[in-house]
């Protein structure tokens, strides 16, 4: 890896563990923390690149399990790449697929060689290992590319999460040595379920390794809050202080808080977006569902106090409107509101953390903020889950 692709620390919180930096791209410098909407097919679903881009949104992650089966590889790359691709000229974070290999493939196989799946598309049978993994990374051309890692369900055994961590290792250090490019930072994902031996052992190797960023994946799978930021603040603890962390899959605005608090500096998830299409829209009180009849009638915004578009535009009563009469115009102008909100989340925990007032931001939203209740959260995954199970 060469200076184009390096991280700063800037500056670190007396009373928590948050941190701001930066992260110096190809594709320019972006200020940490940050959350990375994902569009995992090469757009954030609804918005154009200009519209993600005005939000404030300075990186995005696409997943390269999803780009490999549609277009394919060779079709990104004959188009010079995901950045012209797309239209995108700010950072891209590329996962490897392999939650998506595990969590959405038919007929899954692994070995310590590598994994066979069917595609959860039409059925066809493919063969991905930690060499391929990267090499179609590389093709893609993303500024941070991520190693294979094995995930294992959540509430495994303690034995088969043990053997996934081990694997995992084995496939980063693959991972490592067939990276080519030296323009693209490879992280690592730390991997361990809720055992923290096995997290320690999975920081204490892949550290060894001394890889540019490291992530933390398997986690907010179903697991209980508490024990996810249990997991999170032990495993960062472990981790070095100049490289930056990335916690996997985690993005609701309490979480985010709490997420900076232990000190993550990457976040990214599709809970923003996803609700935002179902009517949940963010505000400092917590989440609202434009769908209840008490919006018909409000010629406020749904948030008075937001200043983006959507907000700046329309009533709550439209966006009801629209939502109950099934309006495309619905999607868009919530999943606005909604990154636009945790956007602007972000500038003000960097604001904070800027400041040395971290510590009292962090208080004071989370007094204000009524976070979804955690059963119905639980619930809505186990649903999402079933469908997804379904459909293959």
């Amino acid at each position: 890896m060469n200076n184009s692709n390096t991280f700063h620390l800037l500056k670190t919180c007396p009373d928590t563990r948050a941190r701001a930096g930066e992260l110096i791209t190809p594709h320019g410098t972006v200020p940490t923390p940050v959350f990375l909407p994902v569009a995992s097919q090469g757009s954030v679903k609804t918005l154009t690149p200009d519209e993600v881009k005005d939000i404030g949104i300075a990186m995005v992650l696409a997943n390269s399990y999803h780009l490999y089966l549609r277009p394919g590889i060779p079709a990104i790359e004959k188009m010079g790449g995901l950045h012209r691709f797309i239209s995108w000229d700010g950072a891209i974070l590329t996962d490897s697929g392999g939650y998506q290999i595990f969590s959405l493939a038919r007929l899954c196989r692994v070995s310590d060689e590598g994994v066979i799946f069917r595609s959860h598309i039409d059925g066809s049978e493919h063969w991905i290992t930690p060499e391929l993994a990267i090499q179609y990374q590389e093709s893609i051309g993303a500024d941070i590319i991520m190693v294979l890692d094995e995930c294992p369900a959540p509430g495994e055994s303690r034995e088969k999460v043990q053997k996934a961590v081990e694997r995992t290792h084995q496939w980063a250090e693959r991972c490592q040595k067939a990276q080519r490019r030296n323009d693209q930072a490879l992280y690592a994902i730390v991997q361990g379920g809720v055992f923290p031996e096995l997290r320690r052992q999975s920081v204490e190797y892949l550290t060894s390794l001394d890889f540019p960023g490291y992530a933390i994946g398997g986690l907010s799978l179903g697991e209980p809050k508490k024990q996810t930021m249990a997991v999170i603040e032990e495993t960062t603890a472990m981790l070095p202080e100049n490289k930056p962390r990335y916690l996997m899959g985690v993005g609701s605005p309490e979480d985010i808080v709490e997420g900076v608090a232990r000190g993550i500096d990457l976040f990214d998830c599709v809970l923003p977006t996803r609700v935002a299409r179902n009517g949940a829209l963010f505000t400092r009180r917590g989440r609202v569902n434009i769908h209840n009849a008490a919006f018909s009638q409000m010629e406020q915004p749904v948030d008075p106090d937001c200043s983006c578009y959507t907000c700046r535009t329309f009533s709550a009563a439209y966006l009801h409107h629209l939502f109950n009469c099934r309006e495309l115009l619905a999607y868009r102008l919530a999943t606005i509101h909604n990154l636009t909100f945790i956007s602007q989340l972000i500038d003000d925990i960097r604001d904070a953390i800027g400041n040395g007032k971290f510590g009292t931001f962090r208080d004071e939203f989370l007094a204000s903020y009524q976070p979804s209740d955690e059963l119905a959260r639980l619930g809505q995954k186990q649903k999402w889950s079933k469908r997804q199970a379904r459909r293959f």
